[in-house]
């Protein structure tokens, strides 16, 4: 016969979700048991979790191949993360260092700047678990919000329900400079003051509890193993002092605030003039009083004694991160265009233009996005299942991307001409970083050599290896006779490469009689 409670439909509701969340593989991260009152295994003894053994030098040198510029920044974080996690070897290797003292990172900047992919960068080498999230989100506890203990348990899910490796993590929290507070007026301050405050415990040294008491399934999951356990309590918590926090913010009045009190120490009649400091030479210059100023808590500034200041990013630097970051957005778009069987190849010059474009944005690196979606829109919805294979982003195409679409839907041969020419150029390129001799191509040049590469019927890298395959020893000899480095390459070098050659060994060879 069935009791009452397995004929009330709530009942059956509730176990039936109990039984769902709380088998294996439901979404709750696995806890480790405690050691209890009754509990007779043996503790086990600790094993080394960390293998720590990079100098600054080596983190710096990581974050160059991703991060174009901020080099102060970069050898900052290296330091700071380097001394943290030399120290956290020692302490998983039972070494303890009781004079050291977490520093925890402040960072400053305008945004797209690289501050998070600094930050993501760094966990990636080192190996630890790393949270990011917006300081905007969180309230006061007991407020409508995000809870800033939430950040700690993201840590253990991030590694995958492991508390030994989570209390080594890196917690980022980015626009810390949204919970500055100006003058307390009527009322409580449930997003400023008091995230704050409740940072700064977190930052300190605390014990957060694995279960949040807003979350049901957690509290569900306490409740069912309070009942297995006979009543008997068991508080999972993880501590914070080895945890380390890296915060950052735009601070965009703080360079005012800065600069007034710099000009009242220069009042005067001796005092020389002086050139206009950039941004971030006077973010630089802020001293704890001017964070204070500004609106943030004494006590919680107090726990980020490492500052330091990003620059904003010129066209050159943009340019530098579509060429050279291993991170750079045309990977990506390569990626999208080979999915549909379409070789995109960015020039230069394509590279500069959208760098021009993205810094008349003012958002940094993410107005690399914004314009490289905007240019290439088009070009993602018409060329799938067209005729088009390849395709090449120069700066007439960034500057007018439908006219350049027009053109290469209409000419099946046009854009493959353009690509074999851009291949040519980086033939020369690489010539030039071999041999030290540069070969200038005129447009007459790579006319040609797209001509014959086209009749001969062979792709465009063996054509140039062909026509240019004595030029390696000729143009040495030549160089060693005249000094000469540089050579002008125009239709009659390519149509008859070697009479070409013969004529400047002789020149050379009489140049230097």
């Amino acid at each position: 016969m069935s009791s009452p409670a397995e004929n009330d439909p709530l009942h059956a509701r509730l176990q039936e979700f109990l039984r769902r969340n709380l088998e294996p593989g439901s979404g709750f991260v696995p806890q480790t048991e405690q050691p209890g009152p009754d509990d007779t295994a043996a503790p086990s003894s600790p094993k080394p979790r960390f293998d720590f053994n990079l100098t600054p030098r080596q983190v710096k040198e990581h974050l160059d191949r991703f991060v174009i510029k901020q080099d102060e920044a970069k050898k900052v974080l290296a330091i700071t993360v380097c001394d943290h996690y030399h120290h956290v070897q020692a302490v998983t290797q039972g070494h303890a260092l009781p004079n050291y003292a977490k520093q925890n990172v402040l960072v400053m900047g305008p945004t797209g700047v690289g501050k998070t992919y600094l930050v993501k960068c760094l966990a990636e080498l080192i190996g630890v678990p790393m949270v990011r999230a917006d300081a905007t989100k969180f309230t006061e506890t007991g407020y409508v919000g995000g809870d800033v203990e939430d950040l700690v348990r993201d840590l253990v899910t991030q590694a995958d329900g492991d508390r030994e490796i989570a209390q080594y993590g890196i917690i980022y929290i980015d626009e810390i400079d949204k919970l500055a507070s100006a003058a307390v007026g009527m009322g409580r301050d449930v997003s400023g003051r008091g995230v704050q405050t409740n940072l700064l415990k977190l930052m300190e040294e605390t014990e957060v509890p694995l279960r949040s008491q807003t979350d049901l399934q957690s509290q569900l999951q306490a409740a069912m193993e309070f009942q297995r356990r006979g009543g008997k309590v068991k508080k999972e918590t993880i501590n914070t002092r080895h945890i380390l926090f890296i915060v950052s913010g735009a601070f965009d009045r703080l360079p005012d605030i800065v600069k007034r009190r710099l000009s009242k120490s220069e009042i005067g009649f001796a005092v020389a003039p002086r050139r206009e400091p950039k941004p971030e030479e006077i973010l630089g210059e802020a001293t704890t009083r001017d964070f204070i100023d500004f609106g943030m808590e004494p006590e919680f500034v107090g726990r980020l004694p490492v500052r330091v200041a990003c620059s904003a990013l010129q066209v050159d630097d943009l340019f530098a991160i579509l060429k050279q970051s291993e991170g750079s957005l045309i990977h990506q778009y390569e990626e999208a265009f080979r999915a549909y069987g379409i070789e995109v190849m960015f020039t230069d010059d394509g590279l500069r233009a959208l760098a021009r474009l993205a810094s008349t944005e003012q958002t940094g690196a993410r107005g690399l996005v914004t314009v490289g979606e905007r240019v290439l829109r088009s070009f993602k919805f018409e060329l799938p299942g067209s005729d088009v294979k390849r395709f090449v982003v120069n700066e007439t195409l960034v500057l007018d991307p439908e006219a350049e679409l027009r053109r290469i839907l209409s000419d099946g041969k046009y854009e493959e001409r353009l690509v074999m020419g851009e291949i040519a150029k980086q033939f020369v390129s690489r010539f030039e970083e071999k041999h030290l001799l540069k070969l200038e191509l005129t447009p007459d040049a790579i006319e040609a050599l797209v001509d014959g590469a086209l009749q001969a019927r062979r792709n465009m890298r063996d054509h140039c290896a062909a026509v240019f395959k004595d030029f390696e020893f000729g143009l040495k000899l030549v160089s060693k006779n005249s000094g000469q480095t540089t050579f002008t390459i125009d239709r009659s070098v390519v149509e008859a490469p070697e009479q070409a050659m013969s004529r400047w060994v002789v020149n050379s060879y009489q140049a230097s009689a």
